[in-house]
């Protein structure tokens, strides 16, 4: 078995795909191997938000509280996908709880090192903040493709 460093399993994340070595060389000198058990909640709204996660193999449940529902599910991220965006953007709160649904690898990266190290690069910022802009844009257009599936043809969205 061959042991890949961080900057190698960084190839299989969409969202860091294609980053330049050099950025690439960056952003791994702040990540580290995390494994979490089927159940396990790994991040929870409104704590603070201090660490993104690339998930490489597993699935992880975004959920959100609804009142009177109990916890929803809204989304699920597998290999390849990332976990949090909030560790980028004031004021650092975790807006939804993430559970894993089976056994979790991923690398866990240390949101106040990469913060500090974009501050000292603007060019890694402003790629970082692109990359997790598009992802948050697609998340958000899946969650309104599935609102408008939910809610039907016209039906107003309470």
């Amino acid at each position: 078995m061959t042991t890949r460093s961080i900057a190698d399993l960084l190839r299989d994340v969409g969202t860091l795909r294609d980053l330049p070595p050099d950025l690439l060389a960056v952003v791994s000198g702040c990540g580290r191997n995390v494994h979490f058990d089927t159940g396990t909640t790994i991040l929870r709204e409104a704590e603070p938000a201090d660490t993104f996660f690339a998930v490489r193999h597993g699935r992880v449940a975004l959920e959100l509280f609804a009142p009177g529902r109990g916890e929803v599910m809204i989304e699920t991220i597998g290999p390849g996908g990332v976990l949090g965006w909030s560790w980028l953007f004031p004021p650092y709160r975790w807006h939804f709880d993430a559970v894993a649904l089976e056994p979790v690898q991923a690398i866990a990266f240390d949101g106040a090192c990469l913060r500090g190290k974009c501050d000292d690069d603007p060019r890694l910022g402003y790629e970082l903040t692109r990359r997790f802009a598009a992802t948050l844009i697609d998340r958000l257009q899946a969650t309104r493709l599935r609102l408008l599936d939910v809610y039907g043809d016209g039906d107003a969205i309470p």
